[in-house]
């Protein structure tokens, strides 16, 4: 099922755009959507767990970040965190994720599905591509999972994908350089190849120039203080190894503006 594509980079918002780079900030509350506007994102990853790499949001967190933002808001469809192996009826919940988000305003949606074998589901992607138009898509991380990229990327461009998140199927966007350089070679426009994982203020110029890439996916986010006064050390509300919940990470606008200038300054 292939749909009609569109000029890629042409959704999504020229707002935050730093000569010709685009900023997309991965968000997971209230807060870190502002924070990420005010440091000059031109465009948000709506998640929930990001310290799972991103589930869908609530319709909630959806509703008042759309009232509080002006630039795009692309919508991540995830179930659950794990891998990309999803059942009849995990489909059926992201399928409902899909419409629901379409009608809470999305801009955007962000979702990825994989075959048992490592390839890209294309009989699900398409199916939920048809739910998401006239929406456009990118197809998130799960590609760093596929065992033959190349491949991979001229599927998603025949299935109608806008754009493609990777770290270069590596631990981090730095690591995976040349891969992105050559996906981004590889697609000649037809799909926008989108750098993420890993970005820092340290690494961003040499993975811009080094990929060609003309956007770019990151989180800035640092941690911010609990506001509790009462504590109690002895319970956690996730496994031993979660995060402290006197502990809070947030997108920050210093690190966003940061990353920004360091974008414009590379033209």
């Amino acid at each position: 099922m292939k749909r009609g594509n569109r000029k890629p980079g042409s959704e999504g918002g020229c707002s935050g755009m730093s000569n010709g780079f685009l900023m997309e900030v991965c968000v997971d509350s209230v807060e870190s959507a502002v924070n990420a506007e005010r440091g000059g994102a031109g465009r948000l990853e709506l998640c929930a767990n990001l310290m799972e790499g991103g589930t869908t949001p609530s319709i909630g967190l959806l509703q008042v970040v759309k009232q509080c933002i002006r630039v795009p808001v692309f919508v991540m469809i995830r179930p659950r965190g794990g891998d990309f192996l999803y059942s009849d009826r995990e489909v059926e919940v992201m399928k409902a994720d899909v419409r629901l988000a379409k009608q809470y305003g999305a801009d955007g949606l962000v979702f990825g599905a994989l075959t048992e074998d490592g390839r890209v589901d294309t009989e699900l992607c398409a199916a939920l591509l048809a739910v998401s138009r006239p929406l456009p898509v990118t197809f998130h991380r799960a590609f760093d999972m596929v065992y033959d990229p190349l491949a991979a990327l001229e599927t998603l461009i025949s299935l109608g994908f806008e754009r493609v998140l990777t770290s270069g199927c590596d631990s981090s966007a730095l690591e995976g350089l040349p891969l992105i350089k050559r996906l981004t070679e590889q697609a000649k426009g037809r799909i926008v190849v989108v750098p993420g994982g890993g970005i820092t203020e340290r690494n961003l110029q040499r993975i811009l120039e080094g990929s060609g890439a003309s956007e770019f996916h990151c989180s800035a986010r640092s941690a911010s203080d609990s506001g509790m006064k009462f504590r109690n050390p002895s319970v956690t509300m996730g496994g031993y190894l979660s995060a402290s919940e006197y502990s809070i990470k947030v997108a920050d606008v210093a690190k966003v503006r940061t990353l920004n200038a360091i974008a414009k300054n590379i033209l």
